[in-house]
């Protein structure tokens, strides 16, 4: 087996590390405080490459690895879960559907605008009663003459009501199945078009830096040739790409534990009491070499699942272990940090304050904790 990272890989981890330190640590505490989206950041994610990672060069994407991308978004996160989102639902929800799944003249219409970072594309698929249960959507698209009439709302969508936003990928119920169950399809729909409401979310303990959005249907008219792939493929194209976005998060809880973790150790060997570095105390250090041993196994178990999908091979169970354990991991190494620094880590000018709280997103969000380990579970036979 090698573990070696690949020398792109490794100048990307780099490089995106100093963007990350230099243009996003600055304003972060700033940004959260605000409850702002940035667009200036965001462009400037674009310019260096972070949007349409694995997309081909012929949409204008970068071309690169499955494990490529994921540093990148790991990076992001070592600095501010906010962006890190961004990037991550830009990405595996906003892109992936429509590059893994669209006609070639859909992906010639809209991956070269979101692939530079100069828009950005939502994944509209969890609504006010269909959350952990996928399955309950509500929202309907019925065909009328070339047209398909939508109808219904969606909750918790990232990326879907900012000055940049071009539109989102809408789950709707099309009809029945033989079986008696729903059958979904996805719509691609872009914003502006009549009927098709999209308002920001505030209020949020988490990723306040980051857009998240209710979106609201009456009677939008979508053309046919805005169907994703087929019609009823809706529910698999869905699952399909929860598959990918759960790797993402994953990046997130990895990046996010990275980060608590080198601010924790920074502190615990500057911050002195009874005369020597509280790192000298056992009970800290201890804390520390939890934390590095946790993060080291999140790592590996993350990048085998993306070695496994970029290899081709199945990845989902992985893929579920991976956000599952990524995530909890910077849980608790976040707790750690703020323990580490005491009352320090309780105030909101220390950014270990702000790890804290966006980890909680991590447990809920594409998939819950339990979720993911009912999913694992069906694969072990269970």
């Amino acid at each position: 087996m090698d573990f070696d990272l690949t020398k792109e890989q490794e100048m990307i981890r780099k490089e995106v590390r100093k963007f990350a330190e230099k243009e996003i640590l600055p304003v972060a505490i700033e940004l959260d405080d605000k409850e702002a989206f940035s667009n200036d950041l965001t462009k400037k994610m674009g310019e260096i490459g972070l949007f349409g990672m694995f997309v081909s060069e012929a949409y204008e994407g970068q071309g690169m690895d499955y494990i490529s991308y994921i540093i990148g978004v790991e990076e992001i996160a070592r600095v501010d879960g906010s962006q890190a989102a961004t990037v991550a639902a830009g990405n595996s929800l906003g892109i992936g559907p429509i590059y893994y799944f669209g006609s070639e003249e859909q992906k010639k219409k809209y991956l070269p605008k979101l692939c530079t970072g100069e828009w950005l594309w939502g994944f509209g698929l969890t609504e006010p009663t269909a959350g952990s249960d996928a399955g309950g959507s509500k929202t309907t698209a019925v065909k009328d003459g070339d047209d398909w009439v939508l109808n219904g709302s969606k909750v918790f969508i990232t990326n879907a009501s900012c000055d940049l936003s071009l539109g989102v990928t809408v789950q709707a119920i099309t009809g029945v199945r033989d079986n008696g169950k729903p059958q979904y399809t996805c719509f691609l729909l872009e914003n502006g078009t009549p009927g098709f409401k999209s308002v920001p979310m505030h209020g949020k303990m988490m990723w306040r830096a980051s857009n998240t959005s209710e979106l609201y249907f009456d009677d939008v008219r979508i053309p046919n040739e805005n169907v994703l792939g087929n019609v009823g493929d809706g529910f698999h194209q869905m699952l399909q790409t929860l598959d990918g976005g759960r790797l993402s998060i994953g990046a997130m809880g990895l990046g996010g534990a990275q980060g608590a973790y080198d601010m924790a150790l920074k502190y615990a060997n500057e911050r002195e009491q009874f005369g020597q570095p509280i790192s000298k105390f056992q009970a800290i250090a201890f804390m520390l070499a939890d934390c590095a041993m946790e993060i080291e196994c999140a790592r590996n178990l993350l990048y085998k699942s993306c070695w496994l999908r970029n290899n081709k091979r199945p990845f989902e169970k992985e893929a579920a272990m991976a956000k599952l354990y990524c995530s909890e991991t910077m849980g608790r190494v976040a707790d750690k940090a703020v323990q580490i620094h005491g009352g320090h880590g309780l105030m909101k000018e220390n950014h270990v304050e702000r790890f804290y709280r966006d980890q909680k997103l991590l447990d809920i969000g594409e998939g819950t904790s339990e979720i993911q380990r009912l999913v694992i579970s069906r694969y072990i036979g269970c």
